[in-house]
């Protein structure tokens, strides 16, 4: 026997001929990635599942030394994932904007995790994230280019489920918000699947028990069926061991960005711990009056590119549009936004983004670069740039946009304030003693 049919030999009897759950290349990739953030110990079964993803990165990160990796043992590729950072061939999961703390002060969970907003203000905080979820392949894009970890897919599904550890401190969330949403149907619970993606994280709860909950929506649910929907809720995490702090609603413009965006707090504690929720204070506005940031503080520095200067047909059709409903008495329509101001609240679709247009008479150059009908506005009106946006939700500029500007402007509009989530969650780390 030669010593390539021993060593595969030898590969056989490590790796059965059926061994992974992971059929899919962005679920190995989910495994991977978050065990290079978090070498642990794990059993035969997920040790099975490790190496075949490992093979698989393997195979499409270097196919022209395909035989040296295939001859190499699942021992030896754990030794190597083990210590990724000293091996370039998982750089682009290691060497990332954000990779968070190297000695962490508590863990966390980012469950509909979107491109990490609610990570970033928990790993300013000194947390360390051990799993993620999000549905969505463009945000999974945006999140892995910036932390290095593939989040897992369909939290609804128990495969999915099955890769978060057994303990964490923190469960953080911003479930989907479009079933309450006042620019919605809300549908609240009626809607069968964005609806009852809440009970996902009840589960999750039930089976976990970490110490605290942090959660996330929208304006609306507070309203919902006459509150009757977040009463549900609250109801359902007391079922399931937690004490709420009753819910506030937190604006975004009072803690450091210049956008008026006011969102629904959930803080829970698990009741094993003797939390006197009462304790609890959700922070004061630290930005107010003459001290709140502007929007020409996160304006683009140098002139945009064209591409963002409406054509003059479309300003006439905005106008228009606002001149029908002024005339009805709606006052609903486009609207130019205070340098010296504060931005509307960024939402995905509809007229989110003429909301929020910008008067930037800098562009000298009106050559369109897109097809558009007429000519580019000579008044420069614009609409505001997806680094802006980003700024608006108080993410770092060595954020890295990595999807077109369409998928760029919905993960921002669906993402959470930095700033606001961080000062909320520094209250609730505090009183659990973990900061």
């Amino acid at each position: 026997m030669t010593k390539k049919q021993a060593s595969r030999k030898e590969r056989s009897k490590e790796v059965p001929a059926v061994v992974a759950t992971a059929t899919t290349y962005e679920i190995q990739m989910a495994i991977l990635s978050h065990y290079l953030h978090n070498p642990i110990k794990l059993s035969k079964e997920k040790r099975q599942e490790l190496v075949a993803a490992i093979r698989a990165y393997l195979r499409r990160k270097q196919p022209g030394q395909l035989e040296i990796y295939e001859e190499m043992t699942d021992k030896e590729l754990l030794a190597m994932a083990a210590n990724a950072t000293q091996n370039s061939l998982f750089e682009e999961f290691i060497n990332v904007p954000f990779p968070g703390p190297t000695r962490p002060r508590f863990t966390f969970i980012d469950l509909f995790a979107g491109i990490g907003g609610f990570r970033i203000a928990l790993q300013n905080l000194g947390g360390k994230c051990v799993y993620s979820s999000e549905f969505d392949s463009k945000a999974q894009e945006s999140y892995t280019a910036n932390f290095g970890e593939m989040p897992f897919g369909d939290i609804t599904k128990q495969e999915t489920k099955e890769y978060i550890p057994k303990h964490f401190d923190v469960l953080c969330g911003g479930f989907p918000c479009q079933a309450f949403s006042l620019a919605g149907r809300r549908l609240g619970f009626n809607d069968e699947t964005r609806g009852t993606l809440f009970f996902e994280i009840e589960d999750i709860l039930r089976k976990h028990q970490p110490k605290a909950i942090f959660l996330e929506n929208v304006k609306g649910l507070a309203i919902h069926d006459g509150g009757r929907t977040l009463k549900t809720i609250l109801e359902h995490l007391d079922d399931a061991g937690y004490d709420v702090v009753p819910p506030q609603i937190v604006n975004a413009m009072d803690f450091g960005v210049p956008q008026h965006r006011e969102r629904v707090y959930i803080i829970g504690f698990r009741k094993g711990l003797h939390i006197n929720i009462k304790k609890f204070k959700y922070p004061e506005p630290q930005t107010t009056g003459e001290n709140r940031p502007k929007f020409r503080d996160v304006m683009e520095k140098q002139v945009p590119s064209v591409k963002y200067y409406l054509s003059d047909v479309y300003v006439d059709t905005l106008k228009r549009h606002r001149a029908r409903h002024e005339a009805a008495g709606h006052g609903f329509g486009y609207e130019i936004i205070d340098p010296d101001g504060v931005a509307n609240a960024i939402v995905v679709g509809g007229m989110g983004r003429e909301r929020n247009l910008v008067l930037d008479d800098r562009l000298t150059d009106f050559t369109p670069v897109t097809n558009i009908k007429g000519e580019v506005n000579r008044e420069g009106i614009r609409r505001m740039t997806p680094r802006e946006w980003a700024r608006l939700q108080g993410f770092p500029d060595e954020f890295k946009i990595v999807v077109a500007d369409a998928s760029a402007y919905k993960q921002f509009g669906n993402s959470v304030a930095i700033p606001a989530i961080q000062a909320t969650a520094e209250r609730e780390l505090k009183l659990l003693g973990l900061i």
